[in-house]
């Protein structure tokens, strides 16, 4: 029996391989028309494609150089490198995967609502056909494989988002292995529930917004981060010695181009060139300037100054915000929403943490787990028919959005951490989580990796 099973899988492995460019020509997937009638034929937009491309282009600098930098910066500088490859390695890991099996899982037709099938796997049906053209996403004038690239980046930045958390001190080799587990059984599951008309919409009526990530990449990276530090455990004399940032001047650089890809993030989620792309854009902008406003504040009235790294994590803490809620609310509300992220945020990266104690390094789960969460609860009470043409929220006399909303966040929260458990427990057992302690005294950079980011200081 198990040789049949293996011969059954091997066969099926093949097959896809071969029949992605055959396939293909049938319009991602779709059976031909066979009913006599001439079918419409959508056509490429070419604006809506050159603007979907600028935007993958805008998310993958996201992850490098601009979180690399974020993060980089706030580590000491014996760890630099490890965060940065860190980046750099995830970015080539999750595209790989994400192209194989994490796009079919994801966006593939549903098996009861819970995960994508196979339809993807490989690239199979979207590849070019015999005519040389692509295939087309269904409802969409942009090809297939742009959709799937486009989302690709969203697979690529959200675990190393994770990575914050337990920066300085978990093994390499461990962490390739939970991001690729990660993505597969936990990011691949929420992405379908939510984007691919999986549970979420059976669950819920109306279904829960989530335009352009704040429950699939933040919520769900942020909720994940915190109990990995957790079982991680606390870096070396946390609590004890100073960890100041080493180099602000790089978070600060970083934060910029955090900023501007995260107009590719957000306005490029409406698939294209569209007033809805547009109120997201302004949105997400005027978000992220409240987010620096709100933070700056709450640090000059607490402590009597304004610092750089405030301002730059406020500015994140409002972008995050803002990514569920841009294509929903109106700009003026996504202010609203900026400013509540930047004082939410700002407390739960110092009061709640410093009375927790835990040691979220770079404070993945304050700004995005807390930021995500927030902005998926405001969602349900700025979002507007105005803007949308479908959604009613809070202020405009519906609760049954923010009932959803509140429903998918608590999904969304249990079963990340669930997942994230179970792959952490049995990856320590098996590999191990963290490094030893001469290595983490000795820094990421040399003990895993050979290298160091400042040779002469």
């Amino acid at each position: 029996m198990r040789n049949k099973t293996l011969y059954a899988l091997t066969l099926t492995a093949v097959l896809l391989l071969f029949a992605g460019p055959v396939l293909a020509d049938d319009g991602a997937g779709e059976p031909p028309d066979t009913s006599g009638e001439t079918a419409e034929v959508a056509e490429l937009d070419k604006a809506d494609t050159a603007w979907m491309l600028v935007s993958s282009a805008l998310v993958l600098m996201m992850t490098a150089p601009g979180l690399a930098l974020f993060y980089g910066g706030l580590v000491r500088k014996k760890n630099i490198l490890g965060v940065m490859m860190q980046c750099v390695f995830l970015m080539g890991l999750m595209s790989v995967l994400w192209a194989v099996v994490g796009f079919s899982l994801a966006f593939g037709d549903s098996v009861g609502g819970y995960i994508g099938n196979g339809k993807y796997l490989l690239m199979n049906n979207l590849l070019q056909g015999d005519d040389g053209t692509l295939p087309l996403w269904p409802g969409t004038g942009i090809p297939a494989m742009l959709f799937m690239v486009f989302q690709g980046m969203f697979f690529i930045i959200t675990p190393a988002l994770i990575c914050g958390a337990f920066a300085e001190r978990m093994k390499f080799s461990t962490m390739c292995v939970f991001m690729v587990l990660w993505g597969l059984l936990c990011y691949c599951p929420l992405a379908h529930w939510v984007w691919g008309g999986g549970l979420m919409h059976q669950w819920f009526d109306p279904a829960p917004l989530d335009f352009a990530g704040g429950l699939v990449v933040h919520l769900s990276s942020g909720v994940s981060a915190l109990l990995a530090a957790i079982l991680i455990g606390k870096r070396l004399g946390f609590g004890q010695e100073p960890m100041p940032p080493h180099n602000l001047t790089y978070t600060c650089i970083g934060t910029g181009l955090l900023w501007v890809g995260w107009f590719g993030f957000n306005a490029g989620s409406a698939g294209g060139v569209s007033d809805t792309a547009v109120n997201a854009f302004v949105a997400t902008h005027l978000a992220a300037a409240a987010g620096v406003l709100a933070w700056s504040a709450c640090e000059w009235l607490q402590r009597g100054n304004a610092s750089i790294l405030g301002a730059c994590s406020g500015a994140v803490a409002g972008l995050v915000c803002i990514t569920p809620a841009c294509a929903h609310v109106t700009p003026n509300s996504g202010m609203i929403l900026g400013l509540a992220a930047g004082v939410v945020c700002y407390f739960a990266c110092t009061t709640i943490k410093n009375k927790f104690g835990y040691d979220d390094s770079l404070d993945a789960f304050g700004v995005h787990g807390v930021g995500g969460t927030l902005g998926a609860v405001l969602v349900g009470v700025f979002c507007s028919k105005s803007v949308d043409g479908e959604s009613v929220g809070l202020i405009e006399g519906s609760a049954a959005q923010l009932v959803s909303q509140l429903g998918s966040i608590a999904v969304g929260v249990v079963f990340s951490l669930v997942v994230s458990l179970v792959l952490l427990k049995v990856l320590d057992a098996v590999m191990g989580l963290r490094v030893t302690q001469d290595d983490e005294i000795q820094g990421l950079d040399l003990s895993q990796h050979g290298e160091e980011g400042y040779i002469f200081l």
